[in-house]
């Protein structure tokens, strides 16, 4: 029989391969279980926050670890170490039962409570738009709708981990619901799937998986790139796929990577994959990760200057989870001991977490931002087009790249049609001239290495 040491350890390798390791770091790896008796897990926490933080913003993942090892009904408290000699404490109940379970496919029933399974914190709202979730975000709307009914079925979102996916996935979900809280929207991750049809076939009870499969008017799969390699999992999702297409149910897809790129899986379910729209998700640029830091102190109602805003967009470069995982660990660290969130302790919490490396900036990079800002195409920037619009904005691009790139002037001469060093150099000189009286160039000139830089 296991220890509750060894049982709550199962619940933290789960949480930490779901989590930032800077949220896991911060939230959970420092709690202690304290007991479990009458179906009552008692967690010992650090204070009376970090109890109040995870019920709000961890809750679903931490109840689904939770039922996954110590079984479904068990309920959760929180212990609250008051002094570490005596070993007092006080406890704060969870702000609910933890006595979810994931629904198991079986014989449908037209009048079955329907769990949906999905996150009601992920939603449209809460979505932080931008540039690199533009497409997806505006097909996931239109889906919401009409689900089954646009030229968006199926939508497969790909992606980096931590740019959105699950979230977009699960606000059209709530979205569909909102609009039709009779719709039948089911949510399952394709590790979970393959689990239900592994536990189905050895059962006997693949008619009842199929049956209740078939019966949802939206299926969202996260994380379909799991089912490389699953052939008989694949045969399965083949027939359910081909059924919800033909009856106009809608299909939502998320990978890791765009179809072309998915290896082990059926060339027939590849080519299903891409008869509806195939959206990418990029990384945040600055703006987005902006944005999203904004939006989530406002969430939170967390204060930061616009200095540390700006600190932290630029440093955390990678995911939106990163950036949540770094406001998180924020928080705890100023609150825990008692310091101002200022760039200091912003630099100090996110150089353990993330390796900070300046952007390297390159000739390409500016002829493109050269060209993407005064509205002409770089092909314009490195031909022999003489005119005075054109060439004012080559003399730009010049002094730029000798500013902001590691290139030498015969480097960048060479990347900029062929030029000579002579020729850059002129380029610099006028541009530095005219930066002494030409307020609109300064602000033009600004305007482009932010771009740049961030």
């Amino acid at each position: 029989m296991q220890t509750i040491q060894q049982q709550w350890a199962q619940c933290q390798t789960i949480l930490a391969d779901n989590l930032t390791s800077s949220a896991y770091r911060t939230w959970f790896a420092p709690i202690v279980p304290v007991q479990f008796a009458e179906g009552v897990l008692v967690l010992q926490v650090k204070s009376q926050f970090v109890a109040e933080y995870i019920e709000q913003n961890y809750l679903p993942l931490l109840s689904s670890a939770i039922i996954r090892v110590f079984g479904a009904g068990t309920k959760l408290e929180y212990r609250v170490l008051i002094d570490s000699t005596t070993g007092a404490g006080t406890k704060l109940p969870s702000a609910g039962a933890v006595a979810q379970t994931m629904p198991v496919p079986g014989a449908v029933r037209q009048n079955e409570n329907f769990d949906s399974q999905l996150n009601d914190l992920y939603t449209f709202d809460s979505f932080v738009p931008g540039e690199p979730n533009k497409l997806a975000r505006t097909a996931g709307l239109a889906i919401a709708k009409q689900p089954g009914y646009t030229a968006f079925n199926p939508l497969f979102v790909y992606g980096g981990s931590g740019v959105g996916k699950t979230h977009l996935a699960n606000a059209i979900g709530n979205q569909v619901r909102a609009l039709n809280p009779q719709s039948r929207v089911i949510y399952v991750s394709a590790n979970t799937f393959k689990l239900q049809y592994q536990d189905a076939t050895k059962n006997n009870k693949v008619p009842d998986f199929l049956n209740f499969y078939n019966s949802v008017d939206v299926l969202i799969v996260d994380d379909i790139q799991y089912f490389a390699g699953l052939r008989g999992t694949q045969d399965t999702f083949f027939h359910i796929f081909d059924y919800l297409q033909q009856s106009r149910k809608q299909l939502i897809l998320t990978c890791d990577r765009p179809p072309v790129e998915l290896k082990d899986i059926q060339e027939r379910l590849l080519t299903r994959f891409k008869w509806g729209l195939s959206a990418e998700i990029k990384e945040p640029d600055y703006l987005l990760r902006k944005n999203i830091l904004l939006s989530k102190m406002k969430r939170d109602g967390i204060d930061l200057s616009g200095e540390v805003v700006d600190y932290i967009a630029q440093s955390v470069r990678s995911s939106v989870r990163d950036l949540e995982g770094i406001l998180a660990s924020l928080l705890a660290h100023s609150t825990l001991t008692d310091r101002e969130i200022d760039v200091a302790l912003a630099e100090e919490v996110i150089s353990h977490i993330v390796a900070i490396q300046p952007r390297v900036i390159t000739v390409g990079d500016v002829i493109g931002a050269v060209a993407e800002h005064y509205g002409i195409s770089e092909k314009a920037i490195l031909s022999s087009n003489r005119s005075r619009e054109i060439t004012q904005v080559r003399h730009v691009a010049a002094y730029l790249c000798k500013e902001m790139t590691h290139s030498s002037l015969t480097e960048i001469g060479f990347k900029m049609g062929r030029r000579t060093h002579a020729t850059m150099l002129h380029s610099v000189a006028i541009v530095k001239n005219q930066l002494e009286f030409d307020p609109a160039l300064r602000q033009h000139i600004a305007q482009l290495e932010a771009a740049l830089k961030y």
